[in-house]
């Protein structure tokens, strides 16, 4: 009991911390003269800020240091509630939106899924578009991490939090010996970043609006867009080559980014192997898939066909979800590999989702060991990622992942489909939330939304982008038995 009143009081001081994230909405309001909607969103922040005030004061004398059963909990508990506060601002503002499109909204926000159910996207205000594009940004690195580099200043631990929430199986590589040091360095990374994009598209050729919002969601791979056309809209082969470099950036584990920065040398990239072999893979799958593309004739020539198959490519495999074209219209093999990719590909540490390339290397190197064993049994063969060997707990850990990942695309998979959806739409929307990569195919394609689904689909998808973001084992682990015996 003590400990669970412990997870209330830091969730409350998180739901705190989170009425903070109202300001830039509001000072966007004040900016474009939108009384209405400023009212909208001083009402949530004072509804959020109160709530989470009563949560942390009734419960202030069981603070303390969190179990890592009840830093799960914790995790899963805020990645759940924030969202439902989130809505508060999207309901106010929007006429006749639900509770489940405007939750679906906001947790494809929070898990930088880029799914969305809102059309006139163009004409929304623009603190509303600050809103949206403002939550794919927190949600990138974790809005858990920025939690634990401020709740050790207010007497709570946060390395519980921080293995919860990290993704990948590496998740005890600190950068400093102090988890909030690791937080604080990672954040002013992340935001450095974010800032030059920023830049990069103002010079690009948006207005300060889009260049901030299209920067938030591009670190975030969360791919949330200003404009119903996505980056369609600008037509811009320059708006989408910044785009290009960007989100190559957030695919990266920001760890790395922070070590060459501290270094001042980019050798740490070349000794990385995931960042080796991500950027790798994606940079041939651009230019193969841009052959493939002008050998069908989609398009006339191969430097089109090789903007348009590199634009689209990055953004899927990269998880973020922006589009330029209708690729829902190509030959079917070009958008399959893409999502293929974006299951694959992104670094652990990054802002992208799904498997991650650490266990895409380790299974690969798990295979190759499995026929050395076939051919010399007796061979001692230990694995080896970047020159260090990888324990066998850790290799058993990602095959288990890796099954279990499996099973919940294949059985939610079935549960759209006895919902009435059809194969391909059912299938791509499964992978789209629990890679968080967003766009699909057929009626959840990139020409259209997810405005289309019923609350249950709607529903199933939410928990898929969740069950995607915290990387499956965080969530599952709750509806074990072992774990409430713990």
């Amino acid at each position: 009991m003590r400990r669970t009143l412990t997870i209330v009081n830091a969730l409350g001081l998180m739901l705190v911390v989170f009425s903070l994230t109202y300001l830039l909405p509001i000072v966007t309001a004040v900016i474009y003269s939108d009384q209405s909607v400023l009212w909208d969103f001083l009402l949530a922040m004072v509804w959020t800020a109160c709530l989470g005030v009563l949560m942390w004061l009734l419960t202030r004398r069981y603070r303390g240091e969190l179990s890592i059963r009840h830093g799960y909990l914790l995790v899963v508990g805020m990645w759940t509630m924030m969202p439902a506060f989130a809505t508060i601002p999207l309901m106010l503002v929007i006429p006749d939106l639900s509770f489940t499109d405007a939750y679906f909204e906001t947790m494809s926000g929070m898990t930088t899924t880029g799914a969305t159910v809102l059309v006139g996207l163009d004409y929304l205000p623009p603190a509303i578009n600050i809103w949206r594009h403002e939550l794919n940004w927190l949600g990138g690195l974790g809005i858990i991490v920025l939690a634990v580099a401020i709740l050790p200043l207010l007497g709570i631990g946060g390395r519980q939090l921080f293995k919860a929430e990290t993704p990948g199986p590496m998740k005890d590589s600190a950068l400093t010996p102090r988890i909030a040091d690791t937080a604080r360095n990672l954040w002013v990374v992340y935001l450095s970043i974010t800032a030059l994009c920023i830049f990069s598209l103002k010079w690009a050729g948006m207005d300060w609006l889009d260049a901030v919002c299209h920067s938030f969601s591009a670190m975030g791979l969360g791919g949330f867009s200003t404009h119903d056309a996505s980056i369609g809209y600008y037509n811009s082969p320059v708006i989408e080559a910044v785009l290009v470099v960007f989100m190559l950036i957030a695919v990266v584990n920001f760890a790395t980014h922070f070590l060459a920065i501290r270094n001042r040398s980019l050798s740490v990239y070349r000794k990385d192997p995931e960042a080796f072999s991500t950027l790798g893979i994606i940079i041939l799958s651009c230019f193969g898939i841009a052959l493939f593309l002008w050998w069908k004739g989609v398009y006339p020539d191969f430097v089109t066909a090789l903007r348009h198959a590199t634009f689209n490519l990055v953004s899927i495999a990269t998880s973020s979800g922006y589009s330029s074209v209708d690729f829902a219209t190509w030959p079917i093999f070009a958008p399959l590999w893409m999502m293929f990719l974006a299951a694959t590909v992104a670094s652990a540490g990054s802002t992208g989702g799904g498997i991650k390339m650490i266990r895409t290397l380790v299974l690969v190197k798990q295979a190759g060991r499995e026929f050395l064993r076939l051919l010399h049994p007796s061979a001692v063969n230990p694995m080896k990622i970047g020159g260090q060997v990888v324990m066998n707990s850790i290799v058993f850990a990602v095959l288990g992942f890796i099954f279990l990942y499996f099973m919940v695309v294949v059985t939610l998979t079935f549960v759209l489909l006895i919902s009435g959806m059809d194969f391909i739409s059912a299938f791509t929307a499964v992978l789209a939330s629990v890679n968080n990569f967003g766009p699909g195919l057929g009626t959840v394609g990139p020409a259209s939304n997810y405005q289309s689904l019923t609350d249950f689909q709607t529903w199933v998808c939410t928990a898929a982008m969740l069950i995607g973001r915290l990387e499956i084992f965080t969530v599952l682990i709750l509806f074990t038995p072992r774990f409430w015996r713990a």
